[in-house]
C-alpha cells in the first residue's frame, strides 16, 4: 500500500462513508482515535436525545405509551435497529442494562454445574471484569473459582490460539464465555469455529462482543451462537454509559432466566401485578429494570447511521485505516530508533478495529505526549497504546497524522516531558 500522505488525501476524497464525519462532534484541533473505549457524539444521537426530552416535557408519564417510538417497548425497538448488525432477528436481541448486568443474567442462565460438567471456561486475556462476573457465579453455585474457573493462555500474551481453547472443552466444562475482539491486542478470534467446537462437544458458548460490535458484522444466527452481550458506548458511538444489548437464540427462548426482573415480564400482562413471573417469549425476557430512556435514546440516533451506511461497508473502510497505519509503522517506525510495533494481527480474519501499538520503553509518556499533540489514543499497561481509527468519522489522512506524530515524539524527545506515573483513566 501507498504510504504517502497524498495516497490518504486521495483515499479521503474517494470515500464513500466520508459524508458520516460531518455529522460528529469532533473536537477541534483533535485527532480522535479512542473510538474503541467512547466514540464520539454525534448529530443523530443528540437529535434523539432532544426529542425524547421533549417528549418527557411534553407527554409526561404518558411518554411510556405515547411517544414515538413508545418508551415502553423501547428497548425491542432498539434491538431491531441492532440486529442487522449482529445477524440476528429482531425478537432476539434487546437493548437492555450493562454490559456486565446482562452477562450475569445470561451466564446466571447458560451455567448450570451438573455431574462432571462444573467448570466454565474463559481465557487470560479477557477483559477482568468478565472474570470478576464468572468468579462470582461460580461461587454463588457453591462452586471454587480456582478449580471451576479454566483460563486458556496466551503463548505471546498479546493473542488466544483457537487450537488451545478447543483443546480445553472437555467433559468437564458446562458453559464457555469468551471475548470477540481481545481488547488489548485487537486479535479477531473466529467464533463461528469456536461455537462449532462448543456445540460439538455439547457446551453452550457465548460472546462479549464490546470491542467488535459496530466495527466488524457477525452472524449470530448463522453460526449458532447461544448467547452474546456488548456495551453502545464505544464503536456503536451511543454515549458514556449507554445502556448495552444482549442476544439470546431462539432456540433458548421459553427457557427460564437465571435471574428474573420486572421488564423481562410479557409485555400485554406487566401492570398485572402477577406475583408469578410470566417471561416475554423472546429475549426481552432477559431483561431486568426499566430502560435509561435519556441515554438510550443516544443509541437509537447512532444505529440509524449504521443502518444507512451499512456494516459490511464499515468493515470494509475499518480495516483499510488499520492496514494503512499498520503500514506506516512497518515502513517507517519499526526500526532504530522509534522501535514501535504493533500485537495485532496483519491477517484481516484475525483484526478487529483497532490498532496495537507497542513501544518497548517508554509507551505510557509517548501517549501523553500524543495527547499533548491532540491525539487521543489510550494506553494500557505495560507497553500498549491503542489507536481505533472509527471508520464513520476518521479518515485516511488522521491515520498519517497518527504515524507522523509518533515519529516527531522520538525524533524530538517529547515524551521526556512527562512523568512515568499513570492517571486513574488512561
Amino acid at each position: 500500500m501507498d504510504t504517502t500522505r497524498e495516497w490518504a488525501i486521495r483515499k479521503d476524497r474517494d470515500d464513500p462513508l466520508r459524508r458520516f464525519r460531518e455529522r460528529f462532534y469532533i473536537p477541534e484541533g483533535c485527532v480522535y482515535m479512542d473510538g474503541n473505549s467512547l466514540g464520539l457524539a454525534s448529530r443523530d444521537a443528540e437529535a434523539c436525545i432532544l426529542r425524547v426530552l421533549e417528549e418527557w416535557k411534553t407527554l409526561g408519564i404518558h411518554g411510556w405509551l405515547d411517544a414515538k417510538p413508545s418508551w415502553f417497548t423501547f428497548p425491542e425497538h432498539a434491538g431491531k435497529l441492532m440486529a442487522p448488525l449482529i445477524g440476528a432477528k429482531a425478537e432476539e436481541v434487546v437493548l437492555a442494562a450493562s454490559t456486565t448486568a446482562n452477562m450475569h443474567v445470561l451466564v446466571a442462565t447458560f451455567y448450570r454445574p451438573e455431574g462432571t460438567r462444573k467448570k466454565i471456561l474463559a481465557d487470560e486475556l479477557n477483559f477482568p471484569s468478565d472474570l470478576y462476573a464468572l468468579s462470582s457465579q461460580i461461587a454463588l453455585r457453591g462452586g471454587n473459582t480456582k478449580e471451576n474457573l479454566i483460563l486458556a493462555r496466551s503463548s505471546d500474551g498479546h493473542t488466544l490460539d483457537e487450537d488451545e481453547i478447543i483443546r480445553l472443552m472437555d467433559d468437564s466444562v458446562a458453559l464457555v464465555l469468551l471475548p470477540s475482539v481481545l481488547y488489548r491486542s485487537g486479535q479477531l478470534l473466529d467464533m463461528e469455529r469456536l461455537t462449532r467446537a462448543a456445540h460439538d462437544r455439547g457446551i453452550p458458548v457465548g460472546f462479549d462482543c464490546s470491542h467488535s460490535v459496530g466495527s466488524v458484522p457477525h452472524r449470530f444466527d448463522a453460526w449458532g451462537t447461544d448467547f452474546a452481550f456488548f456495551c453502545s458506548y464505544k464503536h456503536l458511538n451511543g454515549g458514556p454509559g449507554a445502556p448495552a444489548f444482549l442476544y439470546v437464540n431462539e432456540r433458548h427462548f421459553g427457557t427460564a432466566p437465571g435471574l428474573a426482573g420486572w421488564f423481562g415480564f410479557r409485555k400485554e400482562r406487566q401492570f398485572d401485578m402477577a406475583l408469578e413471573f410470566d417471561p416475554q417469549p423472546t429475549a426481552g425476557a432477559w431483561q431486568l429494570g426499566t430502560p435509561h430512556m435519556m441515554s438510550a435514546a443516544a443509541v437509537e440516533g447512532s444505529l440509524r447511521m449504521f443502518d444507512e451506511a451499512g456494516i459490511d461497508s464499515i468493515r470494509r473502510k475499518s480495516l483499510e485505516l488499520t492496514t494503512y497505519f499498520m503500514d506506516l509503522i512497518d515502513e517507517t517506525l519499526s526500526r532504530s530508533p522509534y522501535d514501535y510495533s504493533y500485537a495485532t494481527p496483519r491477517d484481516e480474519a484475525r483484526r478487529g478495529g483497532h490498532v496495537a501499538v507497542e513501544h518497548p520503553r517508554e509507551a505510557l509518556r509517548i501517549c501523553e505526549a500524543l495527547k499533548a499533540r491532540g491525539v487521543v489514543p489510550d494506553f494500557r499497561p505495560e507497553r500498549v497504546i491503542r489507536i481505533a481509527p472509527v471508520a464513520l468519522y476518521s479518515t485516511f489522512e488522521d491515520v498519517w497524522r497518527v504515524a507522523q506524530a509518533l515519529k516527531e515524539i522520538i525524533d524530538l524527545r517529547e515524551y521526556e516531558r512527562f512523568g512515568k506515573g499513570r492517571k486513574a483513566v488512561s
